[in-house]
């Protein structure tokens, strides 16, 4: 499938429509990557966790052969699904978008994006839009002084004090960074074996299952930036990040629970982003999670959306199952991230907040793992 459509309008905007199997998918992978420098945008993402399937297609919108957005697709009914997140929209290109995909499919009549930056005024589309996640960013400043000195000078003391703590203690300890083939396969899984271990100290379960270690692996010799602290010849912490174009994701970070009182997670996280200052990155992402670690190395938190656009307010009407469904999870998330948000603060209803969602989130591993455990010696 392979459509194009040129406006007679003065900006010359170009707009394509093409299938998965289409010669300029090669091409297209190179464009996103330097486009929206994200790595929840990358064809390898979607490859690797099953989302280009014979179903997708590819929009492109270009101006004098630039591209302005390519947008990953997949109809579902009467709906297409904006594969793409992580992502900044700016309000004249989703329009466009979504004038092109209402006036291409007569019978698509909702539009679908998920966690993707966007702000929305003055739409052509009815919509609704409410806070999914967030993306904690660090603006990479030139200079490793620089970033330095812009910390906070708490921060600047505690780096240096665990830092001297450690090689007082640890003459031995070694830290070394990797990127691409020089990454080393067992390095990568003692760093997620450090994470499962991290998350079990914690009665948590690892995100990271078997599947997920393999694609880690997969991405860290292509993408990847390792940074890797042993001692004695043994890795007990480590930061695996992925580059896309001038930006670095966090994906991994883990120290061995013995070394707790050396703080390991946030020095190996601090080294990490000097070496990402060092090589010319640009923004450092901490992804989701309000942890405090990514705000003391100066984390700044961008809220991503979850839009739904109609073809018309009939239309939002005949859907009015998937209208309500919006409205109260925007309602809940809303509320989930006001009680986040306040449980960051130092006053009692913040102190009180945190005991609670810490408690929360220790029932839920324990539930989860007795469910597992459950289920295991039913198999059995």
């Amino acid at each position: 499938m392979n459509r194009h459509m040129t406006p007679n309008d003065i900006n010359d905007i170009t707009i394509s429509l093409f299938g998965e199997a289409d010669e300029a998918m090669p091409s297209l992978e190179n464009d996103l990557e330097r486009l929206y420098q994200s790595l929840y945008s990358t064809l390898a993402h979607h490859r690797a966790y099953g989302g280009l399937q014979p179903s997708v297609n590819t929009y492109v919108a270009r101006k004098n052969g630039r591209p302005l957005a390519i947008l990953l697709l997949r109809r579902e009914k009467d709906t297409v699904r904006v594969l793409n997140e992580q992502i900044r929209l700016d309000e004249e290109e989703l329009s466009r978008f979504a004038r092109y995909i209402f006036d291409t499919f007569d019978d698509v009549n909702v539009i679908v994006l998920h966690a993707v930056e966007v702000r929305l005024q003055r739409l052509d589309f009815p919509c609704q839009q409410f806070h999914c996640t967030e993306d904690i960013v660090l603006d990479l400043p030139d200079s490793t002084d620089a970033y330095r000195g812009s910390l906070g000078k708490s921060t600047r003391s505690y780096i240096q004090r665990y830092q001297n703590k450690l090689r007082r203690d640890f003459p031995g300890m070694h830290y070394a960074v990797h990127a691409g083939e020089e990454i080393d396969e067992a390095q990568v899984r003692s760093i997620i074996e450090l994470n499962r271990a991290r998350m079990a100290d914690k009665n948590r379960t690892s995100y990271i299952d078997d599947l997920e270690a393999e694609r880690i692996v997969h991405f860290a010799r292509r993408y990847g930036l390792m940074s890797v602290m042993s001692i004695d010849g043994r890795v007990c912490a480590g930061a695996i990040s992925f580059r896309i174009g001038d930006n670095y994701f966090l994906k991994v970070i883990a120290h061995d629970p013995a070394y707790n009182d050396y703080r390991l997670g946030t020095l190996c996280c601090y080294l990490t982003i000097c070496e990402c200052i060092a090589r010319g990155g640009k923004e450092y992402h901490f992804l989701w999670g309000r942890y405090e670690y990514k705000y003391r190395l100066l984390g700044v938190q961008r809220d991503l959306d979850h839009v739904t656009l109609y073809r018309s307010h009939l239309q939002m009407g005949l859907n009015g199952r998937q209208a309500l469904g919006n409205a109260c999870k925007g309602t809940v998330l809303r509320a989930r991230s006001w009680v986040l948000q306040r449980a960051r603060d130092n006053d009692r209803l913040g102190m009180v907040l945190k005991s609670v969602l810490s408690g929360l989130q220790g029932a839920k591993s324990r539930m989860k793992t007795a469910i597992s455990s459950l289920k295991q010696s039913r198999s059995a």
